[in-house]
């Protein structure tokens, strides 16, 4: 598929509501401002589906062979996840600001209302592979939460990439494994009220994302021309779930993926596709990655330097902490992303044209240190 430009600025677009989502609860601001910003956990379905529909580009370039596509996923993935995760692990231990914070209400102290976890070795070790979506209530209590709140949905991606690797691993078919992830989704709603506490897991265990991922895999089927019942059944059972999931966002996400994939399809759609293309949008998609991921910290350490010297008073934290709690993250997410994530992504550009013409001119040796 061509390069979803207008989607790139959809990535910019979650992550800066996301972003404001984590801050406006610690402020003294009215609930109808902070209200329409309380449904995070459905911008990053909106991101879920997003990886359903272009992932599956990076895996048929590497000829659906798992390794190179893994290797091509943790470069571009994991340097600054785990340099992120050392700031958010140094952040939690030097303790929480909510003693000096009042004001705050249950939406801010279950953001950062956990201190250093009990077992903290294992939950590291946990984050740092990223399988922390994968570890039962019973074993690790709260692990998907417990250092870096937003990588709870990095570990879901990664089983999702598992599991297109194993599936596809001849490639077709795109089309069954969508219906299939429906599927999943629909039977892990059946059975996982009645999964003993001990076996329940969080919001980063893969068949509670499984709608999204497929709803995704459907839209790269319709933007491929293979028809358009598969994104409507896909569709269907999204908003579904949506709706007797008891959340109201819940039940919107599929509408809106589909108006912003409408957006991006055609031209004659009104506004959204200029706004999505403009400059700001793009740049803000381009550091959307690291923006959604160093927000929370950023602004947790914000607040542990602020919130002493305002002595209680909510309107004045607000009213200074708020600012930095937005521009704080976007200028430490444009400096991850100048100084790490662009150099590897060139560097990883660079190593994989190299391999392509070692492959090109015969030489066996070359291409195989690091197959594309």
């Amino acid at each position: 598929m061509e390069r979803l430009v207008r989607l790139d600025g959809l990535r910019g677009v979650l992550a800066v509501y996301v972003m404001l989502g984590h801050a406006l609860p610690f402020t003294g601001l009215p609930w109808w401002v902070a209200g329409p910003f309380a449904h995070g956990e459905a911008a990053v379905d909106l991101f879920f589906c997003l990886s359903g529909l272009v992932v599956i580009n990076s895996l048929e370039r590497f000829g659906f062979r798992a390794w190179p596509f893994f290797v091509a996923r943790a470069w571009r993935l994991l340097p600054v996840y785990w340099v992120v995760l050392g700031l958010a692990c140094g952040v939690l231990f030097a303790g929480s600001p909510l003693g000096a914070m009042p004001w705050v209400g249950p939406a801010g102290v279950d953001i950062w209302g956990r201190g250093v976890p009990a077992g903290f070795p294992w939950h590291l070790m946990a984050h740092v592979f990223l399988v922390q979506g994968v570890v039962p209530q019973g074993v690790l209590p709260w692990v998907y939460l417990t250092l870096l709140g937003p990588a709870w949905s990095l570990s879901t991606e990664w089983q999702f990439y598992g599991v297109m690797a194993a599936v596809m691993r001849r490639g077709g078919g795109l089309a069954r494994f969508a219906l299939g992830l429906a599927v999943v989704a629909v039977a892990y709603r059946v059975v996982a009220e009645d999964l003993p506490d001990y076996w329940q897991f969080g919001r980063a265990f893969l068949p509670d994302a499984a709608g999204y991922f497929a709803l995704g895999l459907a839209s790269a089927v319709w933007l491929r021309g293979e028809g358009v019942w598969v994104l409507a059944v896909v569709l269907g059972v999204v908003v579904g779930l949506g709706v007797t999931s008891g959340e109201a966002s819940k039940g919107v996400i599929g509408v809106v993926w589909v108006a912003v994939l409408v957006a991006q399809r055609f031209a004659w759609v009104p506004v959204l596709p200029g706004l999505l293309e403009s400059r700001v949008a793009q740049y803000l998609g381009a550091i959307s990655y690291p923006l959604y991921l160093v927000n929370e910290p950023v602004q947790r350490a914000a607040a542990m330097v602020l919130a002493p010297l305002v002595h209680g008073d909510a309107r004045l934290f607000t009213l200074v902490w708020l600012p930095l709690a937005v521009a704080g993250p976007v200028l430490a997410a444009g400096w991850v992303h100048r100084w790490v994530e662009r150099p590897l992504m060139r560097g990883w550009a660079r190593r994989r044209e190299s391999v392509l013409r070692a492959e090109r001119r015969g030489w066996p040796g070359q291409a195989h240190w690091c197959p594309v």
